[in-house]
């Protein structure tokens, strides 16, 4: 489970570069849940995410997992708990190392012992068969470089070492973004795949409406550092796309009308 409590960051306080990146964030994903960010660029989707990862420190707020306060844990420590897939997929990994030597680091993730003792017979029948499960057949390609697979191919991979130890909670920032259409829905198929068949708890960031609407449980709709709508349960299970362009245009709208009906408050009554 992950709770996020009246979670504030600030980037460049009191300069005129100043963004307010997160206003409060109040969320609470149950265990199990596979909910998706939506919002336009400079919402804070990503920045939430990152603040999850570890990779600042908040202004204020306390964020848990399992009800554990990993607030003030490093980005590594919290590596333990958390799985993640980045939108560049060459993030995840080492383009000189085979896929047997990337699969194999992600297996001894936490782990002290070398690589080599990662390597041995069981482990590389064990890579073997997981891989053959992602139906690219790449499991012949074991000993090849990481680097010369494709786009599509390399975050297929980086998934399933993102989720080869079931983390707790599965980080997925746009992991789709940068892939030709026909990857991109493959690796988004393989995503729900992944997910219901290991029972994890997911947070996807996503600017594809469509995808927001077919693969999770929950859609959360963020505007300027706030969580401003979310679709669950039946809800959830109607919406489209059309209706999601149309919340969104409701918050535009909303976000022009304010000053203008504020100044016509403060003519009215001064």
């Amino acid at each position: 489970m992950l709770d996020l409590r009246h979670i504030h960051k600030t980037f460049f306080p009191g300069t005129p570069n100043e963004v307010q990146a997160l206003c409060g964030i109040d969320l609470l994903i149950p265990e199990g849940t596979f909910a998706a960010i939506i919002g336009t660029n400079g919402s804070g989707k990503s920045t939430l995410l990152n603040a999850v990862a570890g990779a600042f420190d908040l202004d204020q707020g306390a964020i848990h997992i399992d009800g554990k306060n990993i607030s003030a844990w490093p980005e590594y420590r919290r590596a333990s708990l958390i799985g993640r897939v980045f939108q560049n997929p060459f993030a995840g990994t080492a383009a000189e190392m085979t896929l047997a030597e990337n699969l194999a680091l992600s297996m001894r993730r936490g782990c002290r012992r070398g690589l080599g003792l990662a390597l041995h017979r069981s482990a590389r029948t064990e890579i073997a068969d997981r891989v053959r499960s992602l139906n690219l057949g790449l499991e012949n390609r074991l000993d090849n470089p990481i680097g010369t697979l494709s786009g599509g191919q390399r975050q297929a991979l980086t998934l399933l070492m993102a989720t080869w130890l079931r983390p707790r909670l599965l980080l997925l920032d746009e992991h789709t973004a940068a892939l030709d259409p026909k990857s991109a829905a493959q690796v988004a198929e393989l995503t729900l795949t992944i997910i219901r068949r290991e029972k994890l708890t997911a947070l996807m960031v996503t600017h594809s409406m469509p995808q927001a609407v077919q693969l999770p449980d929950r859609i959360i709709m963020m505007h300027k550092g706030r969580v401003v709508r979310q679709y669950e349960g039946q809800e959830k299970s109607r919406v489209r796309v059309p209706d999601l362009l149309a919340a969104f245009d409701q918050v535009r709208r909303r976000e022009q009308l304010d000053p203008a009906v504020a100044h016509l408050l403060h003519n009215q009554y001064a």
